[in-house]
């Protein structure tokens, strides 16, 4: 159950802090991309050409990126300290590489398709210095299109991911636990409240540094998807996870999935048995969950080049797309990494 909080009166950081020794950063930001150049020169335009209130360094983990985005960031961003790995280790190992290299007392990770207000990194320490039992912070998140986005939720279930196998779908035994998993906590009417939830979308996340130690760092068993019900959970067991909807960032949601869609929907499937099991799900479960979902996916495949198919004769180009793209990340996920998911 999530509680509204009323949030108390900010203590302003002390003047020693913002100085924090010669030049030190208070808030590290780390943020990992790969082939998203475009993308990422947005958001790092949008942190560094606006005032932030607080000491901050910046460090980009870049995965081998093709389309030059290490180049750009080195050429127009001198002041980023830049990581350049020769393949793509995926997005947890590239966060704990940032944090590795990171000075600041506080940590601030940060999707690259994001763009930051102004003095967004005061406001967020502002409220972790006056609240010690907080462990990790999530702003709300707004779209391109100016509607909300989903930014928390609770914990994941077996029975609400079964409601995503199409056969089992169609029979709406799951619907409900799916619905609550997925949009009955989220409340757009509490979107500026400031309340304790159970899972943070990893689009934006700060923690002071001792609680991300503390809590055991990004799990690398996690490429890409699952990583934050992981971090949010580890985080929870001692410190409160909690909605700051007094702040907003822009997140294009989705784009660096979608573009890089052969990547991201295979390690998804991955990242959410790594979840069941670290959650305590049984072996006998589990197995159960894998057999579906293998069967299912070359059902999925088909149905969404059908659907796929159906959109472009009806002239609904954009939607058609997206039907494709989902197609090419199940065949991928069916064709290279139904080991690994079978392995997790």
């Amino acid at each position: 159950m999530m509680h509204a909080r009323t949030a108390p009166a900010l203590k302003p950081i002390r003047e020693r802090e913002l100085k924090a020794g010669a030049g030190e950063p208070l808030v590290s930001v780390c943020i990992v991309n790969w082939n998203c150049c475009e993308l990422l020169r947005c958001c790092l335009r949008s942190l560094h050409q606006r005032p932030q209130g607080v000491p901050f360094e910046t460090v980009v983990v870049d995965n081998a990126s093709a389309d030059g985005a290490a180049e750009m960031v080195a050429a127009e961003f001198p002041q980023v300290r830049l990581i350049r790995n020769a393949v793509n280790v995926g997005f947890s190992k590239g966060n704990n590489q940032a944090a590795n290299a990171a000075r600041g007392r506080y940590f601030f990770f940060l999707n690259n398709d994001t763009e930051v207000p102004e003095n967004l990194l005061r406001e967020f320490t502002d409220y972790a210095a006056a609240n010690p039992a907080v462990g990790m912070l999530g702003p709300r998140l707004r779209g391109a299109d100016g509607e909300l986005q989903i930014n928390y939720r609770l914990k994941p279930t077996l029975a609400a991911m079964l409601h995503r196998i199409s056969f089992l779908r169609w029979t709406g035994i799951f619907r409900r636990a799916y619905y609550r998993y997925r949009r009955d906590t989220f409340r757009a009417d509490r979107h500026e409240t400031i309340q304790r939830v159970e899972v943070l979308m990893g689009a934006a996340v700060f923690l002071p540094r001792r609680v991300f130690e503390a809590s055991g760092r990004w799990d690398e068993r996690y490429r890409f998807g699952g990583e934050d019900l992981d971090l949010s959970t580890q985080v929870g067991r001692q410190y409160d996870v909690v909605h700051f909807g007094r702040v907003e960032v822009l997140h294009y949601g989705r784009v660096s999935s979608r573009a890089n869609v052969g990547f991201s929907a295979p390690n998804v499937a991955v990242g959410f048995v790594h979840y069941f099991r670290t959650a305590g799900v049984g072996s006998v479960s589990l197995l159960a969950y894998k057999v579906l979902v293998t069967i299912d996916a070359p059902l999925q495949v088909l149905g969404k080049y059908a659907q796929y198919v159906q959109r472009r004769l009806a002239g609904r180009t954009a939607k058609a797309a997206k039907s494709r793209l989902a197609a090419q990340g199940l065949l991928r996920f069916l064709t290279h990494e139904l080991p690994a998911f079978w392995r997790a």
